[in-house]
């Protein structure tokens, strides 16, 4: 108990002397944060490196808010016995039957505390619409609740965890400051990737050992990351921003189709960025954690789409939702069902809104029509033969998901629908688009021939592996581009909302 005190104190004080709270990834705070830890990790041994990460994760998710780490320590105590009890010492001889109930405790405590956060103002805002719509005189509460900073990430990281043991893919570990690091790991915490134990858990408990080349893969992963959140994602949020915010009889359907393009470059390049970063950050401190994005506007099929786009959530609403509904195993229309509910329910797992829902039904509808077309991705990284067929493939793919990109993005459907509206109706040419046009081209036309360079060498780090003069020059172009071209407002992460 003594260092949790300790942990609740130093965020606290944190607070009250003004450190700015958000330690995000491209703010001097968080790299002055990072070299402290980094020095300290340098000189201990693995024990004291654990514990030492561990308060270090305490205080960078109490700088956001030191009172939501109280979630965390639910999770983490809650799933820590349930573990036990499901690994080891289990009522009943260790009966199905006696394990349930556990696994049952986990389930309900992580997504009771999910559900109260992030959806409990939603569904008392739709009660109240629908009794009115009935004709009844409904005064519900308004619920202006704050949504913790990550809360949806170490949500389901925690409980794979729980269900892996219950599965018996992993066993439970009986060091509960080793565990707790595990759901806390900095780096990762607050906007994944989600790992799973299987993954990180056994790098946690074993000594790390540096290798030859973790800290050039390092230096790669942060600077592109950096570079796909400053250049590209802040400067593409100024487009998307001054689309989505603006009425739409101020806009033409070529306005929103570039707000629209711009978005789909601003989400991609700000959470592939942090990813990037997370894993740079984690290499430099000898650990591997999962790469999360894969050359996804490269996707020939919406199925492939899904195997390259926020990989840990996808594989995550594959092992514990699609595969247990019963996935592709009976029957077609099944297989639809179960595909629908987990795009579904992967939409509500971004937001409380219409809007994601519907995000997450398109989705669903052209995972089916991929499925009754018979489109599934090819086999290998390059654009294959023929080239022609190819490139069509991922021209349509990739305007299909920018469909899902106008609902994501919208504010509400009415705007989503107005804009759509637009598109197909009125696509003339504005001074505001003739702008946007030349601003994504800028800056995303070399990020996409750079990511073909990628696609082609079947490689994702293969600038970390090329002659050092070579990187040097891409290194310095970073640095340039950041500071000349980074936008006067810095904008937050995406997906800390989520």
């Amino acid at each position: 108990m003594a260092i949790f005190f300790w942990i609740y104190l130093s965020t606290l004080t944190l607070s009250c002397f003004g450190v700015p709270p958000p330690m995000l990834f491209n703010s001097y705070t968080f790299w002055i944060f990072f070299i402290v830890v980094f020095l300290l990790y340098r000189v201990l041994r693995h024990k004291w490196q654990n514990r030492m990460l561990l308060v270090a994760s305490y205080i960078f998710y109490g700088a956001w808010d030191w009172r939501f780490l109280s979630l965390i320590w639910i999770s983490t105590c809650v799933d820590y016995v349930v573990a036990l009890r499901l690994g080891g010492n289990m009522p009943n001889g260790g009966s199905v039957r006696g394990r349930k109930p556990w696994l049952a405790l986990s389930v309900v405590t992580n997504l009771g505390l999910l559900g109260f956060f992030k959806y409990c103002g939603f569904f008392v805002e739709e009660m109240g619409d629908l009794l009115g719509w009935l004709g009844f005189s409904a005064s519900l509460p308004t619920l202006r609740i704050v949504l913790p900073v990550g809360i949806s990430f170490y949500t389901f990281q925690t409980m794979s965890y729980t269900i892996d043991v219950y599965r018996g893919h992993t066993q439970p570990t009986r060091n509960f400051l080793d565990f707790a690091l595990y759901v806390t790991f900095f780096p990762q915490l607050v906007a994944g990737p989600i790992e799973r134990s299987t993954h990180l858990m056994p790098q946690v408990l074993g000594p790390r050992q540096p290798k030859p080349g973790d800290f050039a893969e390092g230096l790669y992963l942060v600077a592109i990351g950096l570079f796909k959140k400053i250049v590209i994602a802040d400067n593409m949020a100024e487009i998307a921003n001054g689309v989505f915010q603006s009425p739409t009889s101020q806009l033409s359907g070529l306005d929103c189709v570039l707000g629209v393009y711009a978005f789909a470059f601003q989400i991609y390049g700000d959470f592939s960025g942090y990813s990037a970063i997370a894993r740079g950050v984690a290499k430099w401190l000898g650990f591997d954690i999962m790469v999360n994005f894969n050359l996804p506007y490269f996707a020939q099929s919406p199925r492939e789409f899904w195997h390259r786009w926020h990989i840990t959530l996808s594989t995550w609403l594959r092992d514990y939702l699609y595969i247990p509904l019963g996935g592709s195993r009976y029957g077609t229309l099944a297989t639809y069902r179960n595909l629908m509910l987990t795009m579904v329910l992967g939409g509500l797992w971004h937001g409380a809104s219409w809007t994601f829902i519907w995000w997450g039904i398109l989705h669903g509808a052209m995972l089916c029509g991929a499925r009754v077309l018979a489109l599934s991705p090819r086999k290998g990284s390059g654009l294959g033969t023929p080239w022609w067929l190819a490139v069509l493939k991922v021209v349509i793919t990739f305007h299909l998901v920018c469909l899902g990109w106008l609902l994501f993005r919208a504010e509400s459907i009415g705007q989503a629908w107005s804009m759509l509206i637009l598109i197909f109706t009125d696509l003339q040419v504005t001074a505001f688009s003739e702008f946007a046009f030349a601003t994504v081209a800028f800056y995303a036309l070399p990020l996409m021939a750079y990511e073909l360079w990628l696609l082609r060498c079947n490689d994702l780090d293969r600038l970390a592996k090329v002659a050092w003069p070579i990187r040097a020059a891409i290194y310095s172009y970073i640095a340039v581009m950041i500071l000349l071209f980074h936008p006067i407002v810095s904008h937050e992460f995406i997906y800390f909302q989520f």
